[in-house]
């Protein structure tokens, strides 16, 4: 069946007296439904790709091409369909998978995440322009409270999600944005290595540096899981690349120039979970603010998907990086 093209769709529009943006916003499509056992889901649809959003658990679950069940996100079996435990890293290690934010640095709150940055749901509301916008609770330790905007680029296997962290109540805190997103164990993970980066050798090494899983080739540090032991990368790149068997997931997030990060100046971060539960996890860092009430913070990642074309995960790093 043949598709009108954009350009027809933005014609039609105008000879209706409507907006070109009326075009965009029918090339994508939300339904509600059940999904993994939870009933009150939305899936946000284009022509080439959806993206799952499960806000009882707080979660963006899956990002994948149209017409598949199964997408570069990990997703633990053992929480489908239950509701936010009060302790979900004691329920299933990994909790739910998908995407979510935390705020950085770790070293400001240690272990478990704090509450309604990992252990609450999120109240969904869904704008004109089809993309939806999840908006936690205050926290109760941060006084913060954190939005996220979910955006599907129309025509395109590309999602934005913008999230912000308003200060409510309380002292004021240095805090950064921190995006985490569980992934599939992948055949490699890629971070370019930027001119003139503070990591020459492609990482930080306050983590130390997994020699036998870690490669440096034509400016790209590549990482491969360990199933015996965690490890964890960074830099100050912009960019990571997912290389799995048959998609290639690449998240960007814009670096500010002379900006304090967490983590020794990382702005790409990925950790990698040992056997028994095998995922990875992609992480982007925005840069460090100190917020008093009435402040806000944003930082925006974006994704997009590719098939997979050959068989060196090399290769296709540098072919989805390419200008």
């Amino acid at each position: 069946m043949n598709h009108p093209s954009p350009r027809f769709a933005v014609m039609a529009c105008l000879l209706l007296g409507l907006s070109p943006n009326c075009a965009l916003t029918a090339e994508r499509k939300i339904t509600r439904g059940a999904y993994r056992g939870w009933a009150d889901t939305l899936t946000v649809g284009n022509a080439l790709a959806e993206v799952v959003i499960v806000p009882e658990i707080g979660r963006v679950m899956q990002f994948r091409f149209a017409g598949t069940d199964e997408g570069p996100f990990w997703e633990n079996e053992k929480l489908w369909g239950r509701p936010m435990p009060p302790k979900p890293w004691e329920t299933a290690h990994g909790s739910f998978g998908g995407d979510k934010t935390w705020p950085a640095p770790q070293s400001a709150w240690n272990w478990p995440p704090p509450d309604i940055f990992d252990a609450a749901p999120l109240a969904a509301r869904i704008l004109p322009d089809q993309s939806v916008v999840l908006t936690s609770e205050v926290s109760p330790r941060f006084g913060i409270r954190t939005q996220r905007r979910v955006v599907l680029e129309a025509g395109k296997p590309t999602l934005r999600i913008e999230t912000t962290y308003e200060k409510v109540t309380g002292d004021p805190v240095e805090v950064a944005v921190w995006i985490i997103t569980q992934t599939k164990v992948p055949d490699a993970v890629f971070l370019p290595v930027p001119a003139g980066t503070k990591f020459p050798a492609g990482s930080t090494a306050q983590w130390g540096i997994p020699t036998q899983h870690f490669a440096l080739t034509n400016g790209l540090a590549r990482f491969t899981r360990d199933p015996k032991e965690a490890h964890k990368i960074g830099n100050d790149a912009e960019q990571i690349v997912w290389v799995g068997p048959k998609e290639i997931l690449r998240i960007d997030i814009a670096r500010q120039a002379d900006s304090h990060y967490p983590d020794d100046g990382c702005s790409v971060e990925v950790y990698s979970n040992q056997d028994p539960v095998p995922y990875v996890e992609l992480e982007t860092l925005g840069p460090l603010r100190r917020l008093a009430i009435g402040d806000r913070l944003s930082a925006t990642n974006t994704y997009r998907l590719f098939r997979r074309q050959g068989v060196n995960a090399l290769a296709e790093a540098e072919r989805v990086l390419a200008p």
